[in-house]
């Protein structure tokens, strides 16, 4: 059984759904990222998205953008964040870690390189949100020779054909996106989410964990109610950038903890 796998079969026993901080590798200083999910895994968080930064974010909005270029100004790369997995790992990490970013950096680093060397680092799956269904065989096909889960993304406008194609080229858990456009923070999530997940429910077995748009506790427990897990990307980034360095892993903790409050379901 995968660690994500695991970590789901664990939370469903313990009647909880997972948490899942996005963190950009490299931001707010490069090896920021070694002190934060470690701190994070402590405070409760089940799993970690790990973005990698890339030139172009096509989905997401202005803090995930302000985060990247940061990163990318201190010379953050797809061997950088394949690197700090390792470091994750030799440091005793127990939770499933998973990249996220786009495509072109695997391209040029080479599909069954990236792969092979990320799950030799102690990763566990790809998260990339401009390679659609059709054009993923390649990737798909890379990532199950190395044990590698590949996400695939549902948004609110997706038909039921076309969601019954992406549940079943699918893997780990899928990732449900609250809303359109791309992501932030947001005031509420979507009114018809729970619509979306019912549908998907009727495709699939995977754990449905959502992203775009949750930046509180009342976020988190509205999902809690109908989904596996939430993920919190732009807050908790938000948060990173106002905290000073001395406060940054204990002001984060808080923030996660936070977001924990009445998770369990």
């Amino acid at each position: 059984m995968s660690r994500i796998a695991a970590t789901f079969a664990r939370l469903r026993q313990e009647g909880r759904v997972a948490l899942m901080p996005y963190l950009t590798v490299g931001f707010p200083e490069p090896g920021s990222t070694l002190d934060l999910v470690p701190a994070l895994e402590a405070a409760g968080a089940s799993l970690f998205e790990l973005g990698m930064p890339f030139s172009d974010p096509l989905a997401d909005g202005a803090t995930i953008q302000r985060a990247t270029q940061r990163a990318l100004d201190h010379g953050i790369n797809l061997s950088t964040c394949i690197e700090t997995v390792a470091t994750l790992r030799a440091r005793g990490l127990q939770a499933p870690l998973l990249l996220m970013g786009y495509y072109n950096p695997l391209l040029r680093y080479g599909i069954e390189r990236a792969c092979a060397d990320f799950a030799a680092a102690g990763g566990d799956g790809w998260i990339i949100p401009d390679m659609p269904p059709e054009e993923s065989a390649q990737l798909h096909a890379a990532a199950a020779a190395h044990g590698l889960d590949l996400i695939m993304f549902v948004a609110p406008t997706t038909p039921d054909d076309r969601m019954a194609e992406i549940a079943a080229r699918a893997s780990g858990f899928i990732y449900v996106v609250s809303l359109t456009g791309v992501t932030g923070a947001r005031a509420s999530l979507s009114t018809n989410l729970a619509t979306v997940i019912e549908r998907l429910r009727r495709l699939t077995d995977l754990p449905l964990v959502v992203g775009f748009g949750i930046s509180s506790p009342a976020h988190v427990a509205e999902v809690a109610q109908i989904a596996d897990g939430a993920i919190v990307g732009s807050a908790l980034i938000a948060q990173l950038e106002q905290l000073p360095a001395a406060d940054l892993v204990p002001g984060a903790t808080r923030f996660v903890r936070e977001l924990m409050t009445g998770i369990e379901r």
